[in-house]
């Protein structure tokens, strides 16, 4: 492991737990902690982009759009919706939802009036600033300075770990536990996607249907749809 590589796992993981921390513990409102997220996962990745210039060619790599993979990215995240959906429908009547609208406006301030702008937030900003911090900085640029194996392992637990306490006190302890496994699984498609594209747009595209699902999901429990 040379010094990038430290750097970039030592800078990712803090970046994660300081938003676990921040989801479990402190809770803010919704918008504070989008605005602290948006600090810890873009200027982590910058302060070592600044200070490596020769890493800049790497940095717009990240963004370069490419058709390639376009459609087989479109399609598994189609399925993906699919999938998310139908796992709320078959679980709905042995899994209580009803903890997760609760805590979200008990602890964050979302609310069935103000979700809307919460679920567009979440689609495509929110989607993006992950995976330009979890894949394309924690793993496109980690993988450059260290094995490839350790590069997938390292991103994608970090991934889930990062949801620790966002999922936290929303399920029982074994769904929660399956929804961390589903996590680093997930997490380790999207860098097989970036990897095969060479930038993040690949994930991205997933991850944002990902999220459709999710918060088609949480219409359907605030009771809008």
């Amino acid at each position: 492991m040379d010094r990038k590589s430290g750097y970039i796992m030592l800078s990712v993981a803090a970046g994660a737990l300081l938003a676990g921390v921040i989801d479990a513990v402190v809770r803010p409102g919704y918008l504070v902690k989008s605005l602290l997220k948006l600090t810890f996962f873009f200027l982590l990745p910058m302060v070592f982009f600044l200070r490596r210039r020769e890493e800049s060619e790497t940095f717009r790599a990240l963004f370069l759009f490419q058709k390639k993979g376009l459609l087989r990215s479109l399609a598994l995240g189609i399925g993906v919706y699919g999938v998310i959906l139908a796992g709320y429908f078959l679980t709905r009547n042995f899994i209580d939802f009803s903890h997760v609208t609760a805590d979200l406006t008990q602890g964050m301030g979302i609310t069935a009036g103000n979700f809307v702008y919460v679920s567009l937030y979440i689609s495509f900003v929110n989607s993006f600033l992950e995976e330009f911090f979890f894949r394309g900085y924690g793993f496109l640029v980690l993988k450059r300075h260290t094995g490839r194996g350790a590069a997938y392992l390292f991103s994608a637990v970090a991934f889930a770990l990062y949801h620790v306490g966002m999922l936290m006190g929303m399920f029982s302890v074994w769904v929660w536990l399956l929804m961390l496994a589903g996590l680093v699984i997930g997490g380790g498609i999207f860098d097989w996607l970036d990897e095969k594209s060479g930038s993040v747009y690949s994930s991205w595209f997933v991850h944002m249907f990902a999220n459709f699902a999710i918060n088609t999901v949480g219409f359907i429990l605030f009771g809008v749809l």
